[in-house]
């Protein structure tokens, strides 16, 4: 499995007049659609592809799959995943390497159906737990 990565010139946020140092960017190699999730987990199963939507307790592994390849995954109604890469910055585009990798992170950004839900909830103190149950 293979991730991809571009260097970048990049200074200081917010502060235009710093020095620019050269960053390891990771590059998606394209948006996996629920619809194409559904066909890798119908894929590992005998269920039809319809089905495989309905078994996405599997998302966990096919999507962890196409991450590590690289990929940037949305699934209808929950969100897109994508790899974010930590990495050290240097002074030249031509020192930056695999090496300048600090650490990866799952960046997750939720759609807007489930923002819709979450934001709807309400809210109550984790004290009223107690006098529920009473």
């Amino acid at each position: 499995m293979t991730l991809f990565f571009n260097k970048m010139e990049r200074g200081k946020p917010g502060d235009p007049l710093s020095e620019k140092k050269w960053y390891l960017i990771l590059k998606s190699l394209g948006l996996v659609r629920t619809k194409q999730v559904a066909r890798l987990l119908a894929d590992e199963t005998t269920l039809d592809p319809k089905e495989a939507e309905v078994a996405l307790s599997l998302a966990g592994k096919i999507t962890g799959r196409l991450l590590a390849d690289g990929h940037t995954v949305e699934l209808e109604g929950l969100g897109t995943f994508h790899v974010r890469a930590n990495s050290t910055p240097s002074d030249t585009k031509e020192e930056v390497t695999a090496h300048n990798l600090k650490g990866l992170k799952i960046r997750f950004i939720p759609a807007a159906e489930l923002m819709d839900v979450v934001n709807k909830a309400s809210l109550r103190p984790a004290s009223s737990i107690a006098n529920d149950a009473e």
